[in-house]
């Protein structure tokens, strides 16, 4: 994103990404660094050509009061005209007319959605906000809660490799602080399929990121991608995610089906066997067979656009909520909803 203007008092960068369960609920998005700290990954797009940078924190505090200067001025306004505080689209366009140039402002609108929603949720940029320094973040987390007292929740995307390394006693403070979810790219627990991706984790990383986070307090969000390991590599993925899986045991795991992007390593250097597409049958039966093989107490959740598949009667097979099905209560009745996608598209 182009840096504005830092002489600006309502000056605050925002960046692209955030998990769909953040924007789905109007989270307030910090951008604490610039892009991936990693970056390696061959199936991903996101942040590639970019520099990684982390943000001194003096810059991030900066950025939260020239959000709060925006929330004062359109509570001002919203409580002058008698609205007792109520965010309206009237309320909205008379503090345009009174700034202009915030028209023009690449992150207004999320910040006035966040507070529409009535200023809940926060969700911490860039990629992985855990490979700042505890102290840092800290004080970061202490000031949003302060200038935003509403907050209830905030959330960040956090690499697995990084918690793995992060001293326990500092992953406790920052939870302590503020921080309450993380989500976490596990992608599978295959070790072939780990090295091919270059993810730059193991599935031993993968578990002691995941449980030191769990043993921290945190909520956790483990991604998969079925369909990661095409046909060839399909057994191997599903039984070795779900071993991996069962062994965090995380409040969330999110499936992230995947889809070879045209620009991406993977992509450019794949062989036929790699981008031979798996039939939506297929698909399902691999994540029947992950899903079949786990022994958790964790929600599993399809909440993205990726699990596309449909029944019989039309409709998306599995629900998109960000809250998913319970497991173990609700594993017999998943499995069964699997069951009838795959014997639909057989």
């Amino acid at each position: 994103m182009k840096k504005q203007n830092k002489t600006d008092p309502y000056h605050f960068e925002t960046g692209e990404y955030r998990p769909p369960s953040e924007g789905g609920s109007s989270s307030l998005l910090v951008r604490l660094t610039r892009n991936c700290p990693w970056n390696h990954c061959t199936f991903c797009a996101m942040y590639k050509g970019e520099k990684f940078e982390l943000r001194p924190p003096s810059e991030i505090i900066s950025d939260i009061d020239a959000m709060g200067r925006i929330a004062s001025g359109l509570k001002e306004i919203a409580l002058r005209s008698g609205r007792n505080g109520t965010l309206t689209s009237a309320v909205v366009s008379e503090f345009f007319r009174k700034t202009p140039d915030l028209n023009f402002h690449p992150g207004v609108g999320m910040l006035i959605s966040f507070l529409a929603a009535g200023g809940k949720t926060a969700f911490l940029q860039d990629a992985d906000s855990l490979i700042m320094k505890a102290e840092d973040l800290t004080k970061v987390l202490i000031h949003l809660k302060t200038i935003f007292p509403s907050i209830e929740r905030i959330t960040s995307y956090g690499r697995s490799r990084t918690l793995a390394r992060k001293p326990p006693t500092d992953l406790v403070r920052i939870h302590e602080t503020g921080l309450d979810r993380i989500h976490i790219g596990l992608e599978t627990g295959d070790p072939d399929l780990l090295k091919l991706i270059k993810k730059g984790s193991t599935p031993e990383d993968h578990v002691k990121g995941g449980k030191k986070a769990m043993e921290a307090g945190f909520q956790v969000s483990e991604y998969w991608m079925p369909g990661l390991g095409g046909k060839a590599r399909s057994k191997d993925h599903a039984l070795n995610t779900a071993r991996v899986l069962n062994l965090i045991n995380p409040h969330y795991i999110r499936s992230r089906p995947f889809t070879p992007r045209p620009g991406t390593i993977f992509y450019e250097n794949a062989g036929p066997n790699d981008l031979d597409p798996m039939t939506p049958g297929e698909q399902l039966q691999e994540i029947h067979q992950t899903l079949e093989a786990l022994e958790v107490t964790s929600r599993i959740c399809f909440d993205h656009a990726g699990n596309y598949w449909t029944g019989p009667d039309g409709r998306l097979l599995l629900s998109q909520s960000y809250e998913g099905y319970p497991f173990p209560g609700q594993k017999a009745q998943v499995l069964a909803l699997i069951e009838t996608g795959i014997r639909y598209y057989s």
